[in-house]
C-alpha cells in the first residue's frame, strides 16, 4: 500500500539515479565518437528498447493503439522535451559550461508547477513549494560546489544529453549560453506538461507514451543531422565496439528506463514535485564519482546533499 501511495514519487527518484548511470556511460561514449552522435543513436538504440517491451508487454511494437489526439500531445512534447530542450541545453552546456547551466535548471520545477495549474488544474500546497524550495537549494548548494579535480561527468538534461566542458566564456557567452540553459529549462518543462496532458486524454501507458515521444524526437535529429551532413560520422560511431556498448547501457537507462520513469512519476503525482525529486541527480552523482573518478567531495557538497535529502523527505511526507 506504502508503495502505491508513494510509485510517483518512488519513481522520480529512481529517475534521477537513471539520469546519473547514463550520464557516466555517455560522457565515456562521448570521449570515443563525439556527442553528436550520441545524441542520435542514444535516440535509436532506446527505440530498440521501446519497441520490444511493446512487442511483449502490450502485444504493440509501435505505440499504434494510441488515438490521434494522444500521438499530437506526445509528439509535440517529444520535440519540446526531447528535440529544443536537449538542443539548448547542449549548446549552453558547451558555452558556459554544466555547473551554470545545471544551475539555470533548477528553475525546471517551479516553471513546471506553473505551467501545470493552469494546463492540469495541478495546484501545489505550501509544504510542496517549501519542500522544493529546500531540495533546490541543496542541490544548487552542490552544483556550485567547485572542485579542484578533473571536470566531473556531466548529468543530463532531462532525457540524457551529455555536453562537453567549456573553456571560460566572455560576457557574449555567458549571456547567450544562459538564455540558452533557460530555453532548456523551459523544454523539460513544457515537455513533462505536455506529456501529462496527451497520457490523461486515454489514460495511457508511460513507456507507451515515452516511445512516442522519442520517435517524433528522432525525426527532428535524423532532419538536423541531414541538414548537417553529419551522417558520415554516426556511420563511423556505430563501428566503435566500446562506445557502443557503453551507449547501449546508456540508452538502456536513459531515454529507455529514465524517460519511462519520468512519465509514470509525472502520471502518478504532481508534475512539480515529480521534477523537483528528479532534479537531485547532481547530489545522487556524488558516491559515483568518488567510486569512478576517486574525487574528493568537501563538507559543503555533503551539507548540500543533506539538505536536499530533506527536501525531499519533505515531499514525501506531504503526499
Amino acid at each position: 500500500m506504502l508503495s502505491m501511495a508513494y510509485v510517483g514519487e518512488i519513481a522520480a527518484l529512481v529517475t534521477a539515479l537513471m539520469w546519473v548511470l547514463c550520464s557516466l556511460a555517455f560522457t565515456a561514449a562521448g570521449r570515443h565518437i563525439g556527442s553528436i552522435s550520441v545524441n542520435l543513436l542514444r535516440l535509436l538504440v532506446a527505440f530498440v528498447f521501446f519497441t520490444l517491451t511493446g512487442l511483449i508487454f502490450r502485444g504493440h511494437p509501435l505505440p499504434t493503439d494510441a488515438t490521434g489526439d494522444t500521438w499530437g500531445w506526445l509528439s509535440v512534447s517529444g520535440v519540446v522535451g526531447f528535440f529544443f530542450g536537449d538542443l539548448c541545453l547542449f549548446r549552453s552546456f558547451l558555452l558556459i559550461g554544466p555547473r551554470l547551466s545545471l544551475l539555470i535548471c533548477s528553475l525546471v520545477p517551479p516553471m513546471t508547477a506553473l505551467m501545470a495549474q493552469p494546463a492540469l488544474g495541478e495546484e501545489l500546497c505550501r509544504w510542496d513549494w517549501i519542500g522544493m524550495a529546500i531540495t533546490l537549494a541543496g542541490v544548487a548548494w552542490v552544483v556550485l560546489e567547485r572542485r579542484e579535480a578533473a571536470p566531473e561527468p556531466a548529468t543530463p538534461a532531462g532525457d540524457g544529453t551529455v555536453p562537453d566542458e567549456a573553456p571560460p566564456s566572455s560576457h557574449r557567452r555567458l549571456l547567450i549560453g544562459s538564455l540558452l540553459a533557460l530555453g532548456g529549462a523551459l523544454g523539460q518543462a513544457g515537455g513533462v506538461v505536455l506529456s501529462k496532458i496527451g497520457m490523461n486524454v486515454e489514460n495511457f501507458n508511460p513507456f507507451a507514451s515515452a516511445h512516442i515521444r522519442l520517435i517524433a524526437a528522432v525525426i527532428c535529429f535524423a532532419l538536423l543531422i541531414t541538414a548537417l551532413r553529419r551522417w558520415k560520422n554516426i556511420f563511423a560511431a556505430v563501428r566503435h565496439t566500446r562506445a557502443m556498448a557503453l551507449l547501449t547501457f546508456g540508452a538502456l537507462t536513459g531515454p529507455f528506463l529514465g524517460v519511462g520513469l519520468q512519465l509514470l512519476a509525472a502520471k502518478n503525482t504532481k508534475a512539480g514535485v515529480a521534477t523537483t525529486l528528479m532534479a537531485v541527480a547532481p547530489v545522487l552523482i556524488l558516491p559515483f564519482v568518488i567510486v569512478l573518478y576517486r574525487e574528493k567531495i568537501s563538507a559543503r557538497a555533503w551539507i548540500g546533499a543533506l539538505v536536499a535529502v530533506a527536501g525531499v523527505a519533505m515531499l514525501m511526507l506531504g503526499r
